[in-house]
């Protein structure tokens, strides 16, 4: 790949760098540290060879969200400046007085309308800051915006230290040893489907946790109540009845009884389902235990709602693995890094979407600018 170590001499250049700053915030703190550090290896390279890095991130779906509270927890690590809307008066001022090796951050770039339609007037003025183009935010390597594709045409471009790593450690799983198990949680089979037939062609294995469970047990004749299922139909889909395909033997439902735990066809119409039982916890394990390639994108059960228990038991189980294993989605990532063991796994990804879509496609448009 064409990465920063490729671009020359640096000193002295300006080097507009986006990064991966998409991190959840509570009550306006950091709450997760990955892709903290993950940005750094790329801003001590350009600092440590004299470059002025303007550096410019997303966070949150709300253009109002602001980096502030990223940038004042990146002071721990990293000396960095604030530069507020990359624009404004301000920003223009303390770009003009940057001297070597100082790094610039500017105000969420989404607070741009021309940043998620990719404006060409809003390219041209983000290309005027500098001389240089870095790409680290593989995060956002399926997202064809201003800041991440069309500026990438109008300077010298380069992917970033993180960013190829990320594209190497996916690449490596796409060619996996023997046997391989690919555990797929989170949501919407509809936008999954091609994701899910790709992976019961080339891993020996493929569970399916998460409300994406619900469609497999929908279509295998069992009730699934109120729980969350996608728009599609899997009921005459050969995902089904592919005999790698792994689906929950237990489920944990809430209802009007509570919490219980169930075999798929004892679940009633009033229940939701919201994690997989610990039967199937065991017999996953059992899979993981013998698996020489482990690939797992998104939880098991409702993260978000506090069933984390088969997530994170999975968690441990995975890391405790001898083969080697790549994770990723943010609350996955979320559970590893809560029970702090983020150095057990192979890799460990701060992508989500951007990590299925490569796992998908085998590159995004994105990537494809960095190819040589």
């Amino acid at each position: 790949m064409k990465d920063i170590t490729k671009a020359g001499d640096l000193r002295g250049k300006y080097v507009l760098l986006r990064s991966s700053l998409n991190i959840p915030l509570k009550d306006g703190k950091v709450q997760n540290h990955v892709r903290l550090e993950r940005a750094l290896p790329t801003m001590r390279y350009l600092k440590e060879h004299g470059a002025k890095t303007i550096m410019i991130a997303h966070i949150g779906r709300d253009p109002e969200e602001t980096l502030k509270p990223v940038f004042d927890e990146m002071q721990r690590y990293q000396s960095v400046h604030w530069g507020g809307d990359v624009l404004g008066d301000e920003f223009k001022e303390r770009r003009e007085l940057m001297a070597e090796g100082d790094i610039l951050l500017a105000e969420n770039i989404r607070q741009h309308e021309g940043e998620t339609e990719n404006d060409a007037a809003f390219v041209e003025q983000l290309a005027a800051l500098a001389d240089i183009y870095v790409n680290d935010a593989f995060a956002a390597a399926h997202r064809e915006h201003a800041s991440t594709y069309g500026v990438a045409l109008k300077l010298p471009a380069y992917a970033g230290l993180t960013f190829v790593e990320e594209v190497d450690h996916l690449r490596k799983v796409l060619d996996p040893a023997a046997p391989a198990l690919f555990i797929l949680g989170g949501a919407k089979f509809d936008t999954k489907m091609p994701l899910v037939e790709k992976f019961l062609d080339i891993y020996e294995h493929v569970f399916i946790g998460g409300a994406l469970a619900n469609d497999i047990l929908k279509a295998q004749g069992h009730e699934v109540g109120q729980s969350m299922v996608s728009e599609v139909s899997l009921v005459d889909s050969p995902i089904v009845t592919n005999k790698k395909l792994l689906a929950p033997i237990d489920v944990v439902v809430d209802g009007s009884e509570g919490r219980a735990v169930k075999r798929p066809d004892q679940v009633t119409k009033e229940e939701k389902i919201l994690d997989v039982g610990p039967m199937t916890i065991d017999m996953l394990a059992t899979y993981i235990e013998k698996a020489e390639t482990i690939l797992w994108n998104g939880p098991l059960g409702a993260y978000e709602l506090g069933y984390t228990q088969a997530t994170e038991i999975t968690a441990r189980h995975i890391a405790g693995a001898e083969g080697y294993s790549v994770i990723g989605g943010g609350d996955t990532v979320a559970a590893v890094e809560k029970l702090q063991i983020n150095e057990c796994f192979g890799f460990v990804s701060i992508a989500g979407g951007a990590m299925l879509a490569f796992l998908e496609h085998g590159s995004t448009s994105v990537v494809d600018l960095f190819l040589e």
